[in-house]
């Protein structure tokens, strides 16, 4: 820990604690607030944005500004998506086949309508298309890296000069506007289609609220965490690879790639070296995803700097109102009857509405906080991670530079 010029500096270590004590807090708070819990706000949520809103307090009375190293942040979402691949069977892969083509179709379709609604809205301000794009998939569907990565670009050949904060800024209240998107529209689709799941599941992200008889020893938490870390390290040499031959992904995808390659190809009912399974869909494999995913998002949502996005608030606001109902639209009246009008379509739509205006690990919480309430969808949480994972990327990489091009 360190002040530098009004910069506290806090490191690794203090970022992961702070980011467990807003989680802890997140939990008290929907406890306190029934509204939250009924519509499955995840608790992250609720305890990260009031910590952002508190360190803004703080800089505008004290003149101090806080930031984390969020190393262990990302290390923490690498260790979410391995385990959505340990729990990724052929079958479901399989199973997941039509839905997950119909659904990145729809996601590559909606992409084109964020685009053009940003810039139908940056136009009646009288910005050009490159702001329109920052309020599109640049900074929403694509979330911080993608606006981080397009942002000097975008400055530098179109002389958008603040191009950085403004992409920051719409996927920051992106990021904030899909969290608190997801759960309430699932809810709004169960209740209004009386649906329940078609069979009970283990769950993929931590445990049903109403069962707490899980045990879990000591043995079956380090089997897991020795898959875990297997799965990793074959990630981290494919990705290792992918880049010498000119292929740049996240690491967490070569990982995810990893533990579903692992998953098919370990002899299901032979016992390893350690007496054990494969730990797919074990509850030690759950319960570390949703420390993962709960962590992860507590810190990336506390350490939003939102007193750099005041000075934009108009322009932005009025394309984030837009963006914010079109994807309520699309999540309700395309996603959901084109995934089946089941209770999977509900899940996926709350993951849609993570997806649409957020982040990937958003779309994981929506779903996880909506199954946790109502049932687990296995089927969303194979889908709705790999639209994110490998296509939404590649298809922006396409798109971005064919609309600065072309209008």
């Amino acid at each position: 820990m360190s002040i530098d010029n009004g910069v506290l500096h806090l490191d690794s270590f203090i970022a992961v604690t702070t980011g467990i004590m807003v989680l802890f807090i997140g939990r008290r708070i929907n406890l306190m607030v029934a509204a939250l819990r009924e519509f499955s706000i995840p608790e992250p949520v609720s305890g990260g944005i009031l910590f952002s809103v508190l360190f803004a307090l703080i800089y505008a009375v004290f003149d101090v500004e806080v930031q984390f190293d969020l190393f262990a942040r990302d290390v923490l979402l690498v260790y979410f998506f391995t385990t959505i691949g340990i729990n990724a069977s052929l079958k479901d892969l399989l199973k997941g086949g039509m839905p997950l083509v119909i659904l990145l179709g729809i996601t590559i379709g909606y992409m084109l309508v964020q685009n053009f609604t940003g810039m139908g809205i940056a136009s009646m301000f009288d910005l050009g298309t490159p702001v329109g794009l920052l309020g599109g998939s640049v900074s929403l569907i694509g979330g911080h890296g993608t606006a981080i990565a397009w942002a000097p670009k975008i400055s530098e050949g179109f002389g958008v000069t603040n191009a950085m904060e403004i992409g920051i800024a719409c996927a920051t209240f992106g990021l904030i506007l899909a969290s608190l998107m997801g759960g309430p529209i699932a809810k709004f689709l169960i209740t209004r289609h009386n649906l329940t799941p078609d069979k009970v599941e283990p769950m993929d992200v931590g445990v049903q609220e109403n069962k707490q008889d899980n045990s879990i020893t000591a043995f079956d938490f380090l089997d897991a965490v020795f898959a875990l870390h297997v799965c990793i390290m074959l990630g981290y040499i494919l990705n290792g690879t992918l880049t010498e031959m000119g292929l740049e992904l996240p690491m967490f995808v070569t990982c995810l790639f990893a533990g579903i390659v692992m998953t098919n190809l370990m002899p299901k009912n032979i016992k390893r070296f350690s007496g054990t399974k494969w730990p797919s869909r074990k509850p030690a494999i759950a319960l570390i995803a949703d420390i993962s995913l709960g962590t992860f998002l507590a810190m990336s949502l506390m350490s939003m700097q939102l007193w750099t996005l005041i000075d934009l608030a108009g322009p932005i606001f009025a394309i984030l109102g837009a963006q914010f109902i079109v994807a309520i639209l699309v999540n309700i009246f395309i996603v959901f009857p084109s995934m089946g009008k089941n209770y999977d379509a509900a899940v996926i739509c709350s993951g849609f509405g993570g997806i649409s205006l957020g982040s990937t690990p958003t779309a994981m919480a929506n779903m996880s906080a909506v199954s946790q309430r109502y049932g687990n969808s296995h089927l969303a949480f194979i889908i709705v991670p790999l639209v994110c994972a490998f296509f939404i990327d590649l298809a922006n990489a396409v798109m971005i530079p064919y609309f600065l091009s072309n209008f």
